[in-house]
């Protein structure tokens, strides 16, 4: 089963639709029968503070600046119009991306400012995108969480095309190309110091209320492709039994690392991550989810996922659930179950991420042309109280809501604006 995140969503922006509408008798009807049938005695929806975040992708210029080259006043004014729709929709969280390819959408000096920016990296956009979120944000009563990219360093393989002084240029043994792109290499100590530095350094300027990953840590594999990390591996691996183990090892000493270093930098800071929602099927691991999925974070990203929330390394997880209830392969509804029970005591809290994008009355899976659909993910999951919010993916389909999807979400769940914890 092919991915179904983030990778290849750049549709067209579309006009808002949708004025926010009353609710249903059949998004009622289900979410009363979630809140009858569900485990844990959950709230009502909507009667308790819960996150309900949107995800702002700034790579490829997803969802803003929606277009490379717009004058700061334009860049500064589309971010204001998507955070008044989120306070629009009854929203109380942005996931703001600020560092989609080893670059900053901040003044940053480790790394060079953003493409999507001005269309040129390392141009100075002429104001601080970063600090001016957080503020607007505040100002609005929204936290900012501020999304971060790891290891990405271009879309591309070309590292000529980086500017001079990117690191990537100045430490070329750091880089990977794969899959048409390039990473920096997790496998060597100098990557995961310096990429912890480049990201603490916003840590340590702005009232952040989140750092945030996504679902990207080693990249999803490619077909016929090795990811070269031979060199690495063979000084650094030794002490493991496999390759997998220390790519793993990798990664757990990364979100260790960087758990401990957000609380040094700015403590109150929450520590959040946004993986693929598989961590291993439990035809692989008596332990792992009731899925068939094609792709899972442990055995393919080296992402032990599960194991960071028992560690207690995160404040919160938030898995990209971007299948519909009843899916054959991966049903919302039992991934929602098998996350529930892997946060229940640790303190970690669940958020739920929704695949919005897909939302569409012209999609080929009738499950999405429904607008009732996603309205239906939410009263699933008030049955379940680790279940702590909601993300919605992403910002331009809150706005355009093509198929109702969000206003049906808003008028059945969102009666009132709450804050977000």
């Amino acid at each position: 089963m092919a991915h179904i995140g983030r990778r290849g969503l750049l549709v067209g922006m579309a006009g808002m639709a949708g004025v926010l509408a009353a609710a249903t008798t059949a998004g009622s009807a289900a979410a009363s029968a979630a809140r009858a049938g569900g485990p844990g005695g959950a709230p009502a929806p909507g009667s308790a503070p819960a996150f309900r975040g949107m995800w702002v992708a700034s790579v490829e210029n997803v969802d803003w600046p929606s277009a490379a080259g717009l004058s700061a006043e334009t860049q500064q004014a589309e971010l204001v119009a998507l955070l008044d729709t989120a306070v629009e929709r009854r929203l109380n969280a942005v996931v703001l991306q600020v560092r989609p390819t080893a670059d900053a959408m901040w003044p940053s000096a480790l790394e060079p400012w953003s493409q999507w920016l001005t269309g040129r990296q390392g141009e100075d956009p002429g104001w601080d995108p970063l600090g001016t979120a957080v503020e607007l944000a505040h100002a609005r009563g929204l936290e900012l969480h501020a999304w971060f990219n790891p290891y990405r360093v271009a879309n591309h393989e070309n590292v000529s095309l980086l500017v001079p002084e990117h690191p990537a240029r100045v430490h070329p043994e750091w880089v990977v190309p794969y899959g048409g792109k390039l990473y920096y290499n997790p496998g060597l100590p100098e990557v995961r110091a310096f990429v912890q530095r480049a990201m603490l350094d916003a840590v340590s300027r702005y009232a952040l209320d989140a750092v945030h990953w996504d679902d990207y840590f080693y990249p999803y594999p490619v077909e016929g492709e090795a990811f070269d990390d031979d060199a690495a591996f063979e000084e650094y691996g030794s002490d493991f039994d496999s390759r997998a183990d220390w790519r793993r090892d990798n990664i757990d000493t990364l979100v260790r690392e960087m758990a401990a270093g957000i609380k040094a930098a700015r403590p109150g800071v929450r520590f959040g991550v946004s993986p693929f929602a598989v961590w291993r099927n439990e035809g692989t691991d008596p332990l792992g989810s009731p899925t068939r999925a094609g792709v899972a974070t442990y055995d393919d990203l080296y992402a032990d996922t599960r194991k960071w929330v028992g560690e207690h390394w995160l404040d919160y997880i938030a898995p990209q659930l971007y299948w519909p209830i009843g899916h054959p392969q991966c049903d919302y509804e039992a991934l929602v179950n098998w996350w529930s029970r892997t946060v229940r005591g640790t303190g970690v809290e669940l958020l739920i991420g929704e695949a919005l994008y897909r939302c569409d009355a012209g999609s080929a899976t009738e499950a999405w042309r429904d607008p009732a659909e996603l309205s239906r993910h939410l009263a699933v999951a008030a049955g379940y109280a680790e279940v702590r919010g909601h993300v919605y993916f992403s910002a331009k389909q809150v706005v355009a809501d093509r198929n109702g999807a969000m206003a049906r979400v808003v008028a059945d769940h969102y009666p009132t604006r709450v804050p977000p914890r």
